[in-house]
């Protein structure tokens, strides 16, 4: 957020603590990746090796942004097992952040679908939700607009649940709703035998109904 406020200093004093710390954890034992479950936040981290080209940290920033993964990309490299019908209709919310600013546009609808979901998308997919970081308290007018148009268009599918990728949209449509949302990799965990999202004991009883009709 201090990023996204202009706080150039300030942001880079963070970000330099990051790539310190996850340097040495790869000098040690090594890491695979950096596992991100925030779109805004990776698509930042991606970025380090941009932040920091004319720093002495220059080296180990780009290693870090060649690490950064969001989750999604990861379960899709290890993947994922096909998983029984959940009977749930989930619309799904791409983040600006995430099919704009990391180019993940099919990954997390891929996964839904090999978990059991019905995916659908809004119309307009491609537009913002008005959360953009500090944009909906900076620009608060506009950015509910944003939010009340995304809102209509999602809950025009009818879905029984909203996913998304990255948490400031989450919260920005969740206030906007009575459809329960919830992080997509919340659904991907319950599908997969994890515990269930305690936003939707509503809706998982409809789909026990469903699947006993």
């Amino acid at each position: 957020l201090t990023h996204h406020m202009g706080k150039e200093a300030e942001s880079h004093r963070a970000a330099a603590r990051n790539i310190r710390a996850w340097m040495a954890e790869d000098r040690g034992g090594g890491l695979d990746a950096v596992v991100i479950n925030t779109s805004g936040c990776g698509t930042t981290v991606k970025d380090y090796g941009h932040m920091f080209r004319n720093d002495a940290l220059a080296e180990d920033a780009a290693r870090v942004s060649a690490l950064a993964v969001d989750v999604s990309e990861l379960l899709v490299r290890i993947g994922l097992p096909k998983c029984g019908h959940k009977n749930l209709r989930v619309a799904y919310h791409a983040a600006c952040s995430l099919q704009h600013g990391q180019q993940i546009k099919t990954y997390p609808k891929d996964l839904l679908k090999t978990a059991g979901f019905e995916v659908v998308e809004p119309a307009d997919s491609h537009l913002c939700c008005g959360s953009a970081g500090t944009y909906n308290l900076m620009q608060p007018e506009i950015s509910s607009k944003l939010k009340d148009r995304k809102v209509r268009s999602l809950e025009a599918k009818s879905p029984d649940i909203i996913a998304a990728g990255n948490i400031g949209c989450m919260m920005q449509i969740g206030s906007g709703t009575d459809i329960p949302i919830v992080h997509t990799v919340e659904l991907l965990d319950w599908a997969t035998g994890g515990p269930l999202p305690r936003v939707l004991s509503t809706v998982a009883e409809k789909a026990r109904a469903s699947a006993l009709a």
